[in-house]
């Protein structure tokens, strides 16, 4: 019955994987550390059984907390960061301190307690910008924005660890993920519970940046056949079935949910804004697995679960850090 150390898991993609895991694997157990920022959030997992699921509040920067929720795991799945990359514009201090300093003090832990496996979730923004073609694991890590260099850096951290002490780590790098329980200041969910409330949707520059779209549970179904099966030492892109314009993406919703598009507020560019993402996931679909989720299906069934749960998302939207972001990030633009 393997015991396993979740980082990150009130989070959005975090509590997916955590849920997932449940379900997939009804003998393990899992320790759920997590500081509880203002994006991790307690009702996300609130439900799953307390004999399988244990909820620790505490930082990845404190290798006291971290050694002490790390006693007894054989087997480590790191989400933990700070994720928003219009934050990281405004402040990037805490992104490098839980980024890459959480990153070490994890690895250093894991080698102390000798885990057997240690997966390390990243994203595709630590390649950059490509006009064309699909980024490769083996690729120039080339970050734009400061959360993607505090990723970039912690993906080097874990390979420097690997090199260097044999660590038995993995590292994952997806694209844009979507689905239920994503905190309302990232695009999709801002988009949807804008709408509803018929609110605009702040739109960046001319929308035509291309993004590849992931359905969380298909990413939650990868990072763990990743773990499971995965060379160590080894890195691996987790793409979505669907990529798109901005603008595009829009407008689906914008019919999906029967609204106008004098709702779309066209915005002054995020700084070095990445024009476009795209993965080469073959090394992924040669290890066996394979999507679950076409883009049409997730997007319908993302919009009906924000619709069906106004009672989780509206207290974050009112509340006052959230109101004093969105104002600082929108209203001068």
């Amino acid at each position: 019955m393997p015991k396993v150390l979740v980082t990150g898991g009130l989070g959005f993609i975090g509590s997916n994987f955590v849920r997932h895991l449940i379900a997939a694997r009804p003998s393990w157990t899992i320790v759920n550390l997590d500081a509880r920022t203002y994006a991790g959030n307690p009702a996300n997992v609130a439900d799953l059984p307390k004999s399988r699921h244990r909820w620790i509040k505490g930082d990845i920067a404190d290798a006291k907390a971290v050694d002490k929720a790390m006693a007894g795991c054989e087997l480590v799945v790191h989400f933990a960061a700070e994720t928003h990359v219009d934050r990281s514009i405004l402040d990037a201090s805490a992104f490098l301190k839980t980024n890459v300093i959480g990153t070490q003090v994890l690895l250093d832990a894991a080698l102390r307690r000798k885990v057997r496996r240690f997966l390390h979730v990243s994203t595709d923004e630590v390649y950059g910008s490509i006009p064309k073609g699909l980024s490769k694991e083996g690729d120039l890590l080339e970050p734009n924005s400061p959360y993607a260099a505090s990723k970039a850096a912690s993906d080097l951290v874990v390979r420097s660890y690997f090199v260097t002490h044999r660590a038995p780590v993995i590292t994952t790098r997806a694209s844009n993920n979507y689905g239920p329980y994503q905190y309302p200041e990232k695009a999709l969910p801002l988009m949807i519970t804008n709408f509803m409330e018929d609110r605009p949707f702040p739109m960046y520059g001319d929308g035509r940046q291309v993004r590849d779209w992931l359905h969380v549970q298909d990413h939650a179904r990868a990072i763990l056949h990743v773990l499971e099966k995965g060379a160590l030492g080894d890195v691996y892109n987790i793409g979505g079935s669907y990529t798109c314009e901005n603008r595009e993406l829009i407008s689906k919703v914008l019919e999906l949910m029967g609204k106008d598009a004098r709702l779309v507020a066209r915005v002054e560019d995020r700084k070095g804004h990445d024009r476009r993402y795209a993965l080469d996931c073959g090394k992924l679909k040669r290890l066996g697995f394979r999507h679950a989720y076409d883009f049409e299906r997730g997007l319908r069934e993302t919009i009906a679960w924000y619709r069906a749960h106004e009672a989780w998302w509206r207290p974050l939207k009112t509340a006052g850090g959230y109101r004093s972001y969105y104002k600082t990030q929108y209203r001068k633009k």
